[in-house]
Protein backbone atom coordinates (compact mmCIF):
# COMPACT_ATOMS: atom_id res chain seq x y z
CA UNK A 1 0.00 0.00 0.00
CA UNK A 2 1.15 3.60 -0.97
CA UNK A 3 1.42 4.62 2.79
CA UNK A 4 3.84 2.02 3.53
CA UNK A 5 6.44 3.80 0.78
CA UNK A 6 8.82 4.84 3.28
CA UNK A 7 9.49 0.95 4.33
CA UNK A 8 9.36 0.24 0.52
CA UNK A 9 12.04 2.77 0.09
CA UNK A 10 14.20 1.42 2.48
CA UNK A 11 13.78 -2.33 1.63
CA UNK A 12 13.24 -2.60 -1.94
CA UNK A 13 15.98 -2.89 -4.29
CA UNK A 14 14.07 -1.42 -7.17
CA UNK A 15 12.09 1.44 -5.57
CA UNK A 16 14.77 2.52 -3.64
CA UNK A 17 17.05 2.91 -6.54
CA UNK A 18 14.61 4.39 -8.36
CA UNK A 19 13.93 7.16 -5.62
CA UNK A 20 17.18 7.99 -5.04
CA UNK A 21 17.98 8.34 -8.74
CA UNK A 22 15.39 10.80 -10.01
CA UNK A 23 16.32 12.71 -6.51
CA UNK A 24 20.02 13.29 -7.74
CA UNK A 25 18.34 13.99 -11.27
CA UNK A 26 15.89 16.63 -9.59
CA UNK A 27 18.23 18.44 -7.40
CA UNK A 28 21.15 18.54 -9.96
CA UNK A 29 18.92 19.47 -12.90
CA UNK A 30 16.87 21.63 -11.38
CA UNK A 31 20.04 23.73 -9.56
CA UNK A 32 22.10 23.97 -12.54
CA UNK A 33 19.09 25.10 -14.81
CA UNK A 34 18.63 27.76 -12.88
CA UNK A 35 21.28 29.95 -14.63
CA UNK A 36 20.27 28.69 -18.16
CA UNK A 37 16.95 30.12 -17.19
CA UNK A 38 18.26 33.54 -16.11
CA UNK A 39 20.23 33.48 -19.07
CA UNK A 40 17.26 32.87 -21.49
CA UNK A 41 18.94 29.96 -22.47
CA UNK A 42 15.90 27.86 -21.59
CA UNK A 43 16.12 26.13 -25.20
CA UNK A 44 19.87 25.41 -24.35
CA UNK A 45 18.85 22.46 -22.02
CA UNK A 46 16.48 21.38 -24.82
CA UNK A 47 19.25 21.12 -27.91
CA UNK A 48 21.77 19.55 -25.53
CA UNK A 49 19.29 17.28 -24.24
CA UNK A 50 18.49 16.09 -27.99
CA UNK A 51 22.07 16.41 -28.98
CA UNK A 52 23.59 13.79 -26.71
CA UNK A 53 22.02 11.32 -28.47
CA UNK A 54 24.68 10.30 -31.00
CA UNK A 55 27.19 10.40 -28.13
CA UNK A 56 25.28 7.28 -26.37
CA UNK A 57 25.52 5.67 -29.42
CA UNK A 58 28.92 6.22 -30.96
CA UNK A 59 30.15 5.38 -27.00
CA UNK A 60 28.43 1.77 -27.96
CA UNK A 61 29.51 1.06 -31.20
CA UNK A 62 33.05 2.25 -30.10
CA UNK A 63 33.41 0.19 -27.01
CA UNK A 64 30.35 -2.46 -27.19
CA UNK A 65 29.65 -2.09 -23.55
CA UNK A 66 26.58 -0.73 -22.38
CA UNK A 67 28.21 0.22 -19.11
CA UNK A 68 26.41 4.18 -17.53
CA UNK A 69 29.70 5.33 -17.05
CA UNK A 70 30.60 4.81 -20.94
CA UNK A 71 27.43 6.00 -22.26
CA UNK A 72 27.34 8.88 -20.25
CA UNK A 73 30.95 9.67 -21.42
CA UNK A 74 29.82 9.42 -24.98
CA UNK A 75 27.23 11.71 -24.37
CA UNK A 76 28.72 14.54 -22.56
CA UNK A 77 31.82 14.48 -25.04
CA UNK A 78 29.36 15.44 -27.93
CA UNK A 79 26.80 17.46 -25.82
CA UNK A 80 30.21 19.44 -25.16
CA UNK A 81 30.86 19.77 -28.56
CA UNK A 82 27.00 20.74 -29.55
CA UNK A 83 27.79 23.56 -27.09
CA UNK A 84 30.48 24.56 -28.65
CA UNK A 85 28.99 24.39 -31.82
CA UNK A 86 26.40 26.69 -30.64
CA UNK A 87 29.09 29.44 -29.41
CA UNK A 88 30.73 29.31 -32.61
CA UNK A 89 27.80 30.12 -34.79
CA UNK A 90 26.44 32.77 -32.86
CA UNK A 91 29.86 34.19 -32.64
CA UNK A 92 31.39 33.93 -36.48
CA UNK A 93 28.26 34.09 -38.35
CA UNK A 94 24.89 36.11 -38.54
CA UNK A 95 22.84 33.54 -37.47
CA UNK A 96 20.72 34.23 -34.27
CA UNK A 97 20.38 32.06 -31.33
CA UNK A 98 17.41 30.81 -31.24
CA UNK A 99 18.01 29.68 -35.01
CA UNK A 100 21.65 28.29 -33.82
CA UNK A 101 19.75 26.20 -31.00
CA UNK A 102 17.28 24.44 -33.64
CA UNK A 103 19.86 23.97 -35.98
CA UNK A 104 22.32 22.30 -33.81
CA UNK A 105 19.38 20.41 -31.93
CA UNK A 106 17.56 18.42 -35.22
CA UNK A 107 21.34 17.91 -36.94
CA UNK A 108 22.30 16.04 -33.63
CA UNK A 109 19.75 14.82 -32.82
CA UNK A 110 18.39 13.31 -36.45
CA UNK A 111 21.91 11.54 -36.94
CA UNK A 112 21.53 10.04 -33.61
CA UNK A 113 18.76 8.34 -34.64
CA UNK A 114 20.33 7.61 -38.11
CA UNK A 115 23.20 5.89 -35.90
CA UNK A 116 20.32 4.11 -33.76
CA UNK A 117 18.46 2.70 -36.57
CA UNK A 118 21.96 1.05 -37.76
CA UNK A 119 22.69 -0.12 -34.75
CA UNK A 120 19.50 -1.80 -34.20
CA UNK A 121 19.70 -3.46 -37.35
CA UNK A 122 22.92 -5.65 -36.43
CA UNK A 123 22.94 -9.12 -34.91
CA UNK A 124 23.37 -7.71 -31.67
CA UNK A 125 20.50 -7.84 -29.00
CA UNK A 126 22.29 -5.76 -26.16
CA UNK A 127 22.04 -2.65 -28.68
CA UNK A 128 18.05 -2.81 -28.33
CA UNK A 129 18.50 -1.26 -24.77
CA UNK A 130 19.86 1.90 -26.22
CA UNK A 131 16.28 3.20 -27.03
CA UNK A 132 15.30 3.46 -23.27
CA UNK A 133 17.32 6.96 -23.86
CA UNK A 134 14.76 8.07 -25.89
CA UNK A 135 12.10 8.26 -23.29
CA UNK A 136 13.69 6.36 -20.06
CA UNK A 137 13.64 3.57 -18.52
CA UNK A 138 13.63 4.11 -14.85
CA UNK A 139 13.12 0.94 -13.69
CA UNK A 140 15.92 -0.49 -15.11
CA UNK A 141 18.57 1.49 -13.01
CA UNK A 142 20.87 -0.46 -10.74
CA UNK A 143 22.72 0.54 -7.91
CA UNK A 144 25.73 1.48 -10.13
CA UNK A 145 23.76 3.89 -11.78
CA UNK A 146 22.93 5.51 -8.69
CA UNK A 147 26.61 5.74 -7.39
CA UNK A 148 27.46 7.14 -11.23
CA UNK A 149 25.12 9.49 -10.93
CA UNK A 150 25.92 10.70 -7.50
CA UNK A 151 30.02 10.75 -8.24
CA UNK A 152 29.18 12.85 -11.30
CA UNK A 153 26.47 14.77 -10.29
CA UNK A 154 28.19 15.51 -7.18
CA UNK A 155 31.10 16.79 -8.60
CA UNK A 156 29.10 19.08 -10.48
CA UNK A 157 27.73 20.77 -7.62
CA UNK A 158 31.06 21.22 -6.05
CA UNK A 159 32.41 23.11 -8.99
CA UNK A 160 29.16 25.19 -9.13
CA UNK A 161 29.19 26.27 -5.60
CA UNK A 162 33.21 26.68 -6.07
CA UNK A 163 32.78 29.65 -8.68
CA UNK A 164 29.36 31.02 -7.60
CA UNK A 165 30.70 34.17 -7.67
CA UNK A 166 31.96 34.18 -10.65
CA UNK A 167 29.15 32.77 -12.12
CA UNK A 168 27.04 35.37 -11.10
CA UNK A 169 29.22 38.06 -12.42
CA UNK A 170 29.41 36.55 -15.44
CA UNK A 171 25.72 36.03 -16.08
CA UNK A 172 24.49 39.34 -14.41
CA UNK A 173 27.07 41.71 -15.21
CA UNK A 174 29.56 40.51 -18.21
CA UNK A 175 30.82 44.27 -18.73
CA UNK A 176 32.27 44.69 -15.39
CA UNK A 177 33.41 40.66 -15.30
CA UNK A 178 35.20 41.95 -18.67
CA UNK A 179 36.76 45.16 -16.51
CA UNK A 180 38.28 42.86 -13.33
CA UNK A 181 39.83 40.45 -16.23
CA UNK A 182 37.99 37.55 -16.02
CA UNK A 183 38.12 35.14 -18.90
CA UNK A 184 34.22 35.58 -19.59
CA UNK A 185 34.38 32.79 -22.41
CA UNK A 186 35.48 30.13 -20.22
CA UNK A 187 33.08 30.77 -17.38
CA UNK A 188 30.15 30.58 -20.27
CA UNK A 189 31.97 27.37 -21.18
CA UNK A 190 32.76 25.65 -18.01
CA UNK A 191 28.65 26.94 -16.81
CA UNK A 192 27.48 25.11 -19.66
CA UNK A 193 29.66 21.99 -19.42
CA UNK A 194 27.93 21.54 -16.15
CA UNK A 195 24.53 22.24 -17.69
CA UNK A 196 25.78 19.24 -20.25
CA UNK A 197 27.00 17.12 -17.05
CA UNK A 198 22.87 17.84 -15.16
CA UNK A 199 21.28 16.65 -18.32
CA UNK A 200 23.50 13.74 -19.05
CA UNK A 201 22.78 12.60 -15.64
CA UNK A 202 19.49 11.81 -16.53
CA UNK A 203 19.03 10.59 -19.68
CA UNK A 204 18.45 7.13 -18.19
CA UNK A 205 15.34 8.21 -15.94
CA UNK A 206 14.10 10.43 -18.30
CA UNK A 207 15.30 10.10 -21.37
CA UNK A 208 16.80 12.76 -24.59
CA UNK A 209 13.10 14.45 -25.19
CA UNK A 210 11.83 14.76 -21.73
CA UNK A 211 14.75 15.60 -20.32
CA UNK A 212 15.02 19.88 -21.29
CA UNK A 213 11.70 19.54 -18.45
CA UNK A 214 13.84 18.67 -15.77
CA UNK A 215 16.21 21.85 -16.59
CA UNK A 216 13.92 24.71 -17.34
CA UNK A 217 10.26 23.73 -15.02
CA UNK A 218 12.17 23.73 -11.26
CA UNK A 219 13.62 26.99 -11.90
CA UNK A 220 10.56 28.38 -13.53
CA UNK A 221 8.57 27.52 -10.25
CA UNK A 222 11.42 28.74 -7.98
CA UNK A 223 11.49 32.24 -10.07
CA UNK A 224 7.64 32.54 -9.17
CA UNK A 225 8.69 32.64 -5.31
CA UNK A 226 11.69 34.82 -4.62
CA UNK A 227 13.90 37.54 -6.40
CA UNK A 228 17.52 36.32 -4.28
CA UNK A 229 19.39 34.38 -6.77
CA UNK A 230 20.52 32.07 -4.02
CA UNK A 231 16.85 31.12 -2.63
CA UNK A 232 16.02 30.35 -6.58
CA UNK A 233 18.38 27.97 -6.83
CA UNK A 234 17.78 26.42 -3.68
CA UNK A 235 14.34 26.41 -4.53
CA UNK A 236 14.79 25.10 -8.25
CA UNK A 237 16.99 22.09 -6.73
CA UNK A 238 14.18 21.45 -3.61
CA UNK A 239 11.30 21.61 -6.26
CA UNK A 240 13.27 19.26 -9.33
CA UNK A 241 14.01 16.28 -5.94
CA UNK A 242 10.49 16.38 -5.04
CA UNK A 243 8.77 15.97 -8.23
CA UNK A 244 11.84 13.38 -8.44
CA UNK A 245 10.71 11.52 -5.59
CA UNK A 246 6.83 11.92 -6.40
CA UNK A 247 6.72 10.56 -9.81
CA UNK A 248 8.78 7.91 -9.01
CA UNK A 249 6.73 6.75 -6.26
CA UNK A 250 3.44 7.51 -8.17
CA UNK A 251 4.87 4.98 -11.29
CA UNK A 252 5.92 2.43 -8.71
CA UNK A 253 2.75 2.27 -7.43
CA UNK A 254 0.65 2.75 -10.13
CA UNK A 255 0.72 0.19 -12.74
CA UNK A 256 1.82 0.91 -16.01
CA UNK A 257 2.83 4.27 -15.07
CA UNK A 258 6.36 5.63 -16.76
CA UNK A 259 8.59 6.98 -14.37
CA UNK A 260 9.74 9.76 -16.18
CA UNK A 261 6.10 11.16 -17.66
CA UNK A 262 5.06 11.01 -14.27
CA UNK A 263 8.43 12.68 -12.79
CA UNK A 264 7.67 15.63 -15.71
CA UNK A 265 4.00 15.61 -14.75
CA UNK A 266 4.97 16.39 -10.81
CA UNK A 267 7.01 18.92 -12.09
CA UNK A 268 4.24 20.67 -14.40
CA UNK A 269 1.86 20.65 -11.07
CA UNK A 270 4.68 22.51 -9.21
CA UNK A 271 4.96 25.03 -11.87
CA UNK A 272 1.09 25.37 -12.07
CA UNK A 273 1.06 25.94 -8.21
CA UNK A 274 3.55 28.03 -8.34
CA UNK A 275 2.27 30.37 -10.90
CA UNK A 276 -1.15 30.56 -9.31
CA UNK A 277 -0.24 30.85 -5.77
CA UNK A 278 3.50 32.06 -5.14
CA UNK A 279 3.01 35.17 -3.21
CA UNK A 280 6.00 36.93 -4.98
CA UNK A 281 4.81 36.61 -8.38
CA UNK A 282 1.62 34.41 -8.52
CA UNK A 283 -1.62 34.75 -10.41
CA UNK A 284 -4.00 34.94 -7.51
CA UNK A 285 -1.56 37.06 -5.14
CA UNK A 286 -1.41 39.53 -8.49
CA UNK A 287 -5.10 40.20 -9.24
CA UNK A 288 -5.42 40.17 -5.12
CA UNK A 289 -2.78 43.46 -5.16
CA UNK A 290 -4.34 44.54 -8.15
CA UNK A 291 -7.89 44.70 -6.66
CA UNK A 292 -6.66 46.18 -3.40
CA UNK A 293 -5.17 48.98 -5.30
CA UNK A 294 -8.05 49.45 -7.43
CA UNK A 295 -10.19 49.85 -4.36
CA UNK A 296 -7.90 52.37 -2.77
CA UNK A 297 -7.67 54.45 -5.86
CA UNK A 298 -11.37 54.48 -5.80
CA UNK A 299 -11.56 55.72 -2.15
CA UNK A 300 -9.03 58.20 -2.58
CA UNK A 301 -11.19 59.51 -5.58
CA UNK A 302 -14.29 59.41 -3.63
CA UNK A 303 -12.30 61.33 -0.63
CA UNK A 304 -11.62 64.04 -2.62
CA UNK A 305 -14.75 64.32 -4.38
CA UNK A 306 -15.91 64.74 -0.37
CA UNK A 307 -12.97 67.23 -0.07
CA UNK A 308 -13.97 69.33 -2.91
CA UNK A 309 -17.81 69.21 -1.78
CA UNK A 310 -16.78 70.19 1.53
CA UNK A 311 -14.84 73.81 0.38
CA UNK A 312 -17.32 74.60 -1.86
CA UNK A 313 -20.31 74.00 0.95
CA UNK A 314 -18.19 75.69 3.96
CA UNK A 315 -20.44 75.68 6.63
CA UNK A 316 -23.00 73.14 5.76
CA UNK A 317 -22.64 69.99 8.03
CA UNK A 318 -25.73 68.67 6.29
CA UNK A 319 -23.40 66.17 4.36
CA UNK A 320 -23.72 65.34 0.69
CA UNK A 321 -25.73 62.88 -0.92
CA UNK A 322 -24.28 60.16 -2.14
CA UNK A 323 -26.64 60.57 -5.45
CA UNK A 324 -23.76 63.37 -5.93
CA UNK A 325 -21.13 61.48 -5.36
CA UNK A 326 -22.09 59.17 -8.31
CA UNK A 327 -22.11 62.09 -10.60
CA UNK A 328 -19.12 62.80 -10.12
CA UNK A 329 -17.48 59.25 -9.65
CA UNK A 330 -17.96 56.08 -11.40
CA UNK A 331 -21.49 54.83 -10.11
CA UNK A 332 -23.16 53.63 -7.14
CA UNK A 333 -20.70 50.57 -6.43
CA UNK A 334 -17.86 52.33 -6.56
CA UNK A 335 -18.93 54.87 -4.57
CA UNK A 336 -20.62 52.42 -1.73
CA UNK A 337 -17.40 50.47 -1.76
CA UNK A 338 -15.25 54.13 -1.48
CA UNK A 339 -17.63 54.73 1.10
CA UNK A 340 -17.14 51.43 3.17
CA UNK A 341 -13.56 52.22 2.80
CA UNK A 342 -12.99 55.25 4.36
CA UNK A 343 -15.85 55.07 7.21
CA UNK A 344 -13.78 52.35 8.11
CA UNK A 345 -10.55 54.37 8.19
CA UNK A 346 -12.39 56.90 9.72
CA UNK A 347 -11.68 59.17 6.90
CA UNK A 348 -15.98 59.71 6.23
CA UNK A 349 -19.07 59.74 8.38
CA UNK A 350 -22.03 59.11 7.59
CA UNK A 351 -24.51 61.76 8.30
CA UNK A 352 -28.16 60.22 7.72
CA UNK A 353 -29.31 56.87 5.47
CA UNK A 354 -28.15 58.70 2.16
CA UNK A 355 -25.79 61.66 2.80
CA UNK A 356 -22.09 61.76 3.81
CA UNK A 357 -19.35 63.96 5.10
CA UNK A 358 -15.49 64.36 5.64
CA UNK A 359 -13.64 64.02 9.10
CA UNK A 360 -11.80 66.27 9.84
CA UNK A 361 -9.13 63.22 9.72
CA UNK A 362 -10.32 62.90 6.32
CA UNK A 363 -9.70 66.43 5.26
CA UNK A 364 -5.96 66.00 6.77
CA UNK A 365 -5.66 63.34 4.24
CA UNK A 366 -7.28 64.76 1.46
CA UNK A 367 -4.88 67.63 1.88
CA UNK A 368 -1.58 65.41 1.72
CA UNK A 369 -3.01 63.18 -1.38
CA UNK A 370 -3.72 66.59 -3.25
CA UNK A 371 -0.22 67.80 -2.33
CA UNK A 372 1.34 64.28 -3.12
CA UNK A 373 -0.13 64.86 -6.90
CA UNK A 374 0.91 68.40 -7.61
CA UNK A 375 4.29 67.39 -6.72
CA UNK A 376 4.47 64.36 -8.79
CA UNK A 377 2.91 66.76 -11.24
CA UNK A 378 5.78 69.15 -11.06
CA UNK A 379 8.25 66.63 -11.09
CA UNK A 380 6.69 65.27 -14.37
Amino acid sequence: MFPDFLTDIYSDYTIRNITLGAMVLGLVSGSLGTFAVLRRQSLLGDSISHAVLPGIILAFMLTGSRDPLILILGAAIVGWLATLSIMAIVNTTRIKQDASLALVLSVFFGFGMVLMTFVQRQPDAAAAGLQRFLFGQAAAIIWDDVRTMLLIGGAAMAVFLLFWKEFKLVVFDRAFAFSLGMPVRRFDVLLTTLLVIAIVIGLQTVGVILMSAMVVAPAAAARQWTDRLGLVTTLAGLFGALAGVTGALISAYAARMPTGPTIVLCLTAIVLFSLVLAPNRGILWAWVRQHRQSRELRSRVVLADLYWLSQQHAGDDSGHSIATLEAMSAGRVAVDHGLEDLEQAGLAERTDEETWTITERGREQAIRDLAEEEREGSDV
